[in-house]
């Protein structure tokens, strides 16, 4: 903003200033947008441009280095070995022997299958013995997608482990012309524990975040692109194949079949994603700021038995939720003890709808998620409250400043800045909030008009409980499910870079220090 525009800005009441926040953030998505598709532009061409020095550097190597270092492009680690380095060399060598194992008995195979997901699916053959038919199997397309998968990450593994080859024959033939000598074998073990030991902790823990994260998170972005479902797993049944964005198609198309009554599947996933995105913002901040007033009530001077309300609070999460869940789930039930009692009182004619009209649904899975949450949240703030500094209150009460003054200028920023980004993950936690939902209503009621969708969709289903049952029952559908899942990341992505972005804890850090 300009001088003038800031003097406009500071003459602004408290919700005009909200206000002009709120339209100074659309105004500029275009210009974010701008910057985020620059950004991958720049990014792209940093990464050819990299590529380029690399081979560049892999050609000069080669051309200016001695033999020793030619050999090694072949040879991986000679190069090591015939300096003295004989452990490293080794280590090199017995790499590249790996590779080559894995790759001639049986890496070839899985990579030559991965383009068709298997060729020979199972077949019954006549047994005369038996007098009756009997099942081969043959191809695992399973097994083809998950090892093809992982003899590319193998490849990509040694592609930069003789990179790194390459670059220590270099090295080393430039410390012996400087005249230095090469390390040994008991100063590279040495390093491990010494100032290469960040690379020690790091490397189990690498090796488990590629083999156990991202490796399946690959494999079920490549689900996406197949007929993975119940009626083709692959080995069993029937091999299923690539088709491509035929899935994305499904999932996004809005046509549907005249006079059938149902709606296409990217209404049922907008409509799902709509309330999906409520309840995660009323089952965030209900419990933000509920939690937060109870926290300070207890806190509060001149409250007795402050303990005993916290451990009363703290009991309803000793209770695991898999037996409090479903136990409320019958108590809100038709004829569940709360539409009992009512009854009985004379205070209703008829039992309530909890879980059978939509509306009272939505309702009362919030309301029972603010008992859930409260008491994490109470001991959460609890210990931030205790930590505001108690002059900013003294000085606050001098200048006449009222409660809600004090807690809107002094205790809400204080409490916002330190658990932003709680916020931010306790939203995105709640989008994928399984436990709730599925437990206290199983979705339902059901949705009819989404019933041509996959899965018996229902009002109160989350986006993770739609999933849960695609891949669930005969008619599993997999590659609908990975879908599901591709699309639930890039909402999730791209709420928490906006929201990251603009949270006071990342952008004005220096304030509270």
């Amino acid at each position: 903003m300009s001088t003038n525009s800031d003097l406009e800005y500071l003459k602004l009441n408290h919700w005009q200033k909200i206000g002009y926040r709120i339209a100074r953030f659309f105004v500029g998505i275009p210009k974010a947008l701008g910057r985020f598709f620059v950004g991958i532009w720049r990014a792209v061409s940093t990464f050819f441009q990299l590529l380029g020095r690399e081979l560049a550097d892999i050609v000069g190597t080669f051309v200016h280095g001695d033999w020793k270092t030619r050999l090694s492009f072949v040879v991986m680690g000679f190069g090591n070995i015939a300096r003295g380095q004989v452990l490293r060399g080794i280590l090199f060598f017995i790499f590249e022997v790996v590779f080559i194992g894995y790759m001639v008995l049986t890496g070839g195979y899985w990579l030559s299958m991965l383009p068709s997901l298997g060729k020979v699916g199972p077949t019954e053959v006549y047994d005369e013995i038996l007098d009756t038919y009997t099942t081969t199997y043959n191809d695992n397309s399973f097994k083809i997608l998950l090892y093809g998968v992982l003899t590319i990450f193998f490849i990509i593994a040694f592609i930069y482990t003789w990179r790194q080859n390459v670059k220590q024959n270099k090295l080393a033939e430039k410390i012996l012309a400087s005249g230095k000598p090469l390390r040994s074998g008991k100063e590279d073990l040495r390093s491990l524990v010494d100032d290469q030991f960040h690379k020690t902790l790091l490397a189990l823990p690498m090796t488990g975040i590629l083999l156990f994260t991202v490796l399946p998170i690959v494999f079920m972005i490549l689900v996406a692109f197949t007929n993975y479902d119940g009626t083709h797993n692959g080995y069993s049944n029937n091999l299923f194949t690539w088709v491509g964005l035929d899935n994305f198609n499904t999932m996004l198309n809005w046509s549907v079949s005249k006079g059938s009554g149902s709606q296409s599947y990217a209404a049922t996933f907008g409509e799902v994603l709509t309330w999906t995105l409520i309840w995660a913002f009323f089952a965030t901040f209900t419990n933000y700021f509920l939690g937060m007033f109870v926290a300070m009530a207890i806190n509060k001077k001149g409250i007795k038995f402050k303990k005993v309300w916290r451990t009363v609070l703290v009991l309803t999460i000793a209770i695991p939720q898999f037996i409090s869940l479903l136990y409320v789930s019958k108590m809100f039930a038709k004829n569940g003890i709360l539409n009992g009692f009512l009854m009985s009182m004379g205070w209703i004619q008829q039992a309530l709808p909890f879980w059978e009209d939509p509306t009272w649904a939505r309702i009362t899975v919030i309301i029972i998620n603010i008992w859930i949450g409260i008491p994490y949240l109470m001991l959460i703030t609890t210990g931030i409250l205790m930590n505001i500094p108690a002059d900013l209150y003294e000085s606050a009460r001098i200048d006449g400043a009222n409660a809600w003054q004090q807690y809107s200028k002094i205790t809400l920023p204080y409490m916002l800045f330190v658990t932003g980004p709680y916020l931010l993950t306790s939203f995105t936690g709640n989008m994928n909030n399984f436990n709730v939902i599925y437990l206290l209503t199983g979705g339902a009621p059901t949705n009819p008009a989404a019933s041509g969708a996959a899965g018996t969709v229902g009002y109160t289903d989350l986006l993770i409980t739609w999933l849960f049952k695609i891949t669930t029952g005969p008619d599993s559908q997999y590659y609908l499910a990975s879908v599901v899942g591709i699309l639930v990341f890039v909402v999730v992505a791209l709420i928490s870079l906006i929201v990251y972005n603009v949270l006071p804890s990342i952008k004005n850090e220096e304030d509270f220090q």
